[in-house]
């Protein structure tokens, strides 16, 4: 959650303290208990501080052992007994209360740039090594804490905060119109490292970054496990590893008396809400659990609200239900705070973020069952072919069996979703827009990249290459990313328990059968735990999509005669845009309303301080323009 910046002049020439406090200064959202600089010449380094945990009540940051090496970061370090044993082995002392970057910092004095072997948790950090005269930062291995730099003639500038590195005079706002064609494409950048900003780069997930001398670079530390199919003697065996394993990664990151779960009826989150009240419970702070869900009454058929209920009343704790029924197009910009760094293309969903927003006010951790469903993905027809090519039948029998004999395993045959997955129609795939520029789309190549992307055949090793392939998406970090503080303006620690590298481990180890199939881990983990209408709930996507619900509205007529700003012809061609209004077709409404999100960002690209509450505002006034057309 906390801030930090930092300027490094690579042909020594001082950093100017007024700058990089302005830097800091403009943070101060992110860490609102404390501000700080540190000073050495050629080398500045700012933080703005929130306290979330116990341990980060001492913090204060830049942070030194010793005058000479100092570190910045925003983190959160897991499995901290097992890294303070670690280091007491090397000779340090009096660590069981230290800080989360004291741990940190103390790593890199032990081991140099292999700290991130040792690592666990969600972490940026940045380290200046003055005897040595070099940089050193990572990212953490999943993505969820964001670094950015930019490496502009002999300065080096970086932040968790995209924004704020845009407040240095010397970085431009010249858009990178590879990752804005991206976007329009794909939803999400493909080019690892880059971002809307061709002088901005984003550090990927799992890499370091490092600077000696004038060299910038980086490097990439760890990839997703590619295990050993696990051999448990039972099924049970697995099932108590796995609540093990989602225990201690809840635990890891409640600790504190007060956190919120963003809970849907479905699985995953309830199975993450329950770990948290077991462990709530056992600590006393069961009170400061709470469940904050997000449900349709009339916009759409939606059950939701009785599957969360159910939950929140087994597991004895409160929930708050947001009624998005008045949801309009692209609504949800009306909070005043939040700014959108890059191009975000959600048109009637805020994502989670005015649950984020109501938690913060009492609670300063939020958990989401994000993971479960990549991380227990599989295809069981893949399965059944591989046994049978290696002519392993009676495995195949014996996997057969157990499929079919798990609890009311007919009801969840969806033998429907299936035939529709494989014998599906183009028009509900993903569909290359039609509406880009041809100039643009002939210098980029655009056509070709999207055939390359989209049909590049992605083989793994994976005991599951479904699931591997899933976790390995370019769409998570972006998604984390958008938790970010740096993007919600609201405080508020999101974290991800699904995505803890040791339950991670685990799960991706298993065989498709008996345990991944329809989640049949989760199931089975629930027992006793969540309502059987849940545990054994159908797996089923929404019964209608909510975008489609809103198109059929006249009062989103307005969306297709908005007005473009000038920066837009160059991605796209006005002319060709479709209407949207009436649209049944999901893919092709998320498609063809892509331009608009571009569009409202474009505006207040050169002024970081522009709101969404100013850009909700232009929308409200072209709504009304239009409806007074009509």
């Amino acid at each position: 959650m906390s801030g930090f910046a930092g300027i490094i002049h690579l042909d020594s020439s001082p950093v100017d303290r007024e700058l990089l406090q302005r830097l800091v200064d403009f943070q101060k959202f992110r860490g609102p208990d404390a501000q700080n600089v540190w000073f050495s010449g050629h080398v500045g380094l700012g933080h703005t501080l929130l306290k979330v945990y116990p341990e980060s009540e001492s913090e204060h940051q830049p942070f030194s052992l010793d005058g000479q090496i100092w570190i910045v970061a925003d983190c959160r370090v897991d499995a901290r007994s097992t890294l303070v044993a670690q280091l007491q082995a090397k000779g340090h002392q009096c660590l069981s209360e230290a800080p989360d970057v004291e741990l940190i910092l103390r790593a890199y004095s032990t081991w140099g740039k292999d700290c991130v072997q040792y690592l666990l948790g969600d972490f940026a950090f940045a380290i200046w090594d003055g005897p040595h005269r070099r940089l050193f930062c990572a990212r953490d291995q999943i993505g969820v804490k964001p670094f950015y730099y930019a490496h502009v003639g002999h300065r080096l500038i970086f932040s968790n905060t995209l924004a704020c590195i845009r407040q240095h005079p010397a970085v431009s706002g010249t858009l990178d119109d590879l990752a804005i064609a991206d976007f329009l494409i794909f939803d999400t950048i493909q080019q690892p490292g880059a971002t809307s900003f061709k002088d901005i780069q984003r550090l990927p997930p799992a890499h370091t970054l490092a600077m000696a001398g004038e060299g910038v670079s980086s490097r990439r530390y760890w990839s997703l496990p590619i295990s050993a199919p696990i051999r448990q003697r039972t099924s049970n065996d697995t099932v108590d590893k796995f609540r093990e394993l989602l225990g201690t990664a809840v635990a890891d990151r409640l600790r504190t008396n007060a956190a919120g779960v963003m809970m849907s009826g479905g699985l995953d989150s309830a199975t993450v809400a329950a770990s948290a009240q077991r462990i709530s419970k056992h600590q006393g702070h069961l009170s400061g659990l709470c469940a904050y869900t997000e449900v349709f009454d009339s916009l759409i058929p939606h059950e939701e609200r009785h599957y969360a209920r159910l939950v929140a009343e087994e597991l004895g704790i409160p929930i708050e239900i947001q009624s998005s029924d008045n949801l309009g197009i692209w609504n949800y910009l009306s909070y005043a705070e939040a700014y959108l760094p890059e191009p975000w293309h959600s048109p009637c969903s805020d994502c989670g973020v005015g649950h984020l927003r109501r938690a913060s006010a009492t609670r300063r951790v939020v958990l989401t069952g994000y993971g479960g469903d990549p991380a227990l993905s599989c295809s069981l027809t893949s399965h059944f072919m591989q046994l049978i090519k290696k002519r392993e039948l009676a495995q195949a029998l014996i996997d057969g069996m157990r499929y079919l004999a798990a609890e009311r395993r007919f009801s969840r045959l969806y033998i429907r979703t299936r035939l529709r997955r494989r014998f599906a129609l183009k028009s509900s795939l993903p569909q290359y827009p039609k509406w880009l520029n041809p100039d643009l789309e002939k210098c980029l190549m655009l056509r070709e990249r999207w055939e390359d992307l989209t049909h590049r055949p992605t083989p793994n090793e994976g005991i599951r290459p479904i699931a591997l392939e899933a976790l390995s998406s370019s769409m998570w970090a972006p998604l984390f990313e958008f938790y970010d503080c740096g993007v919600t303006h609201v405080l508020a620690e999101v974290s991800h328990p699904f995505f803890d590298l040791r339950l991670l481990g685990l799960m991706l180890s298993l065989p498709a059968l008996p345990l991944c199939s329809d989640k049949e881990l989760l199931r089975q983990a629930g027992r006793g735990v969540l309502p059987d209408a849940v545990r054994l709930r159908r797996k089923s996507p929404l019964i209608a999509d909510p975008l489609v619900a809103l198109l059929q509205r006249k009062e989103s007529a307005w969306v297709d005669s908005f007005t473009p700003c000038s920066e837009l012809d160059k991605y796209v061609r006005r002319d060709r845009l479709p209407k949207v209004l009436g649209e049944k077709n999901a893919w092709s409404a998320w498609i063809n309303l892509r331009p608009h999100s571009l569009n409202f960002w474009l505006r207040p690209k050169d002024e970081p301080g522009y709101t969404c509450f100013e850009l909700y505002r232009e929308i409200q006034f072209t709504k009304q323009e239009a409806i007074s057309k009509a």
